[in-house]
């Protein structure tokens, strides 16, 4: 399962704080059971909404840093890889100690 987003976090607590509120003043109840109900609406409303949220930058296609913002794939902007060298004294610059 995905962790939420900051976004999603935001959202949906301020969902659940201005609904649980709103409701509050709007109904003017006062007996347990009501207020209850009213908490678990707002509760519900903001995991909807939290969940509504799109989760950006999770989905979609990964872009080379540095590349153009085009349509251009990771294929057409990627450099090509350096051949791998054979002998151990190519890696290091072509020259030995031990010679």
């Amino acid at each position: 399962m995905p962790r939420p987003t900051a976004a999603q976090f935001a959202y949906g607590s301020a969902t659940v704080v201005i609904t649980t509120v709103a409701l509050l003043l709007l109904t003017g109840t006062e007996a347990l059971a009501g207020v209850a109900a009213v908490c678990l609406a707002g509760l519900a409303l903001g995991l909807l909404v939290a969940a509504a949220v799109p989760a950006t930058g999770r989905t979609g296609p990964e872009r080379p840093a540095g590349g153009p913002r085009t349509g251009a794939t990771r294929a057409t902007v990627a450099a090509p890889r350096p051949r791998r060298a054979e002998r151990t004294d190519e890696r290091v610059g072509g020259h030995s100690s031990r010679r």
